[in-house]
C-alpha cells in the first residue's frame, strides 16, 4: 500500500514547479501583452526563481525519501518537479550569465564619435524611455572593450543604394520601419523582443565616402540598463547582411 499510494507532499512539489514555470512565462508574456510593467514582470520571474530553487531541493531529498521507503508511486511527480524547477533555472541562470558577460550598457554605435541621430523615433519613444544621448566618456570605451567587431562599414555603392538595401535587411530580420530617407542616407525601425516584447530602436546612416559610401548603424534599447548584448548583436547581422553589389 505504502508503495501505491501517492502522498499529498509530491503533488505539492509538483505544483509547485508548474507555479513556477507559470510565473516565468507570466511575467514575460504579460510584460508583452501590456498587462503590467517590465518591473513587475521582472519581479514575478525572479519569484518563479525562488519558487524553482525550493522546490528543486525538496523534490531532491522528496526522492531520497521516496527511494529509502519505497514510495514508487510519487516518483513521477517528483521527476517532474526536478525537471520542471531545473529548466526555470537552468533559463534564467544562462540569462544571468548573458547579463554579466558583457557591460550593462544599452546604447550601441558603430561610430562612437559621431553617432547615427534618430529623428522619426523619438516621437515614438516615450518620456519614460532611455535618453538617446550618447555619452562618448561613459559608453565608448566599454563598448569597444566588449564588441570590438561593431564598426563602420564600407560600401563601393552610393549612400541612396545602401539606405534601399538597409531597409530590405531590416524587413527581412522583422523589424518595422519607421522612416526612411534614401536621398539623405537613413533609414529608421524599431525591433520587438519575442519574450517580453522590449522595443529597440535602430537608424542606419550612409554618407559618402570616396567612390562609395560609409555605413554606420545604432541601436538603442528604450528600457532597461543592460541590453544582454542584444544591440551589438543585432547591429553585427545587419552589417553582415549588407552586400558590396547592393543587391
Amino acid at each position: 500500500m505504502a508503495a501505491t499510494k501517492r502522498r499529498w507532499w509530491s503533488l505539492f512539489l509538483l505544483v509547485g514547479a508548474d507555479l513556477a514555470i507559470t510565473l516565468l512565462l507570466a511575467g514575460a508574456l504579460g510584460t508583452k501583452f501590456g498587462l503590467w510593467d517590465f518591473q513587475l514582470g521582472f519581479t514575478l520571474l525572479f519569484a518563479g526563481a525562488i519558487i524553482a530553487a525550493i522546490t528543486l531541493v525538496l523534490a531532491i531529498a522528496g526522492w531520497v525519501v521516496a527511494n529509502k521507503r519505497g514510495y514508487t508511486a510519487d516518483k513521477g511527480f517528483l521527476i517532474g518537479s526536478v525537471v520542471l524547477s531545473a529548466l526555470v533555472l537552468g533559463f534564467l541562470g544562462l540569462q544571468f550569465a548573458k547579463a554579466n558577460s558583457v557591460p550593462p550598457i544599452h546604447n550601441i554605435s558603430t561610430d562612437v564619435d559621431n553617432p547615427p541621430q534618430f529623428d522619426k523615433v523619438v516621437a515614438l519613444r516615450g518620456d519614460d524611455s532611455n535618453p538617446l544621448a550618447y555619452n562618448r566618456e561613459e559608453l565608448a570605451e566599454k563598448q569597444l572593450a566588449a564588441y570590438p567587431e561593431v564598426r563602420s562599414k564600407r560600401l563601393p555603392v552610393p549612400p541612396a543604394q545602401a539606405i534601399t538595401q538597409a531597409e530590405n535587411v531590416l524587413e527581412a530580420m522583422g523589424l518595422e520601419i519607421v522612416a526612411s530617407d534614401p536621398d539623405n542616407g537613413i533609414v529608421e525601425a524599431t525591433a520587438t523582443t519575442f519574450w517580453f516584447g522590449f522595443k529597440d530602436d535602430v537608424v542606419v546612416r550612409a554618407l559618402p565616402a570616396d567612390s562609395g559610401s560609409v555605413v554606420d548603424v545604432r541601436s538603442v534599447s528604450r528600457v532597461g540598463q543592460s541590453d544582454l548584448g542584444a544591440n551589438a548583436a543585432r547591429i553585427s547581422a545587419i552589417l553582415e547582411q549588407l552586400n558590396a553589389d547592393g543587391a
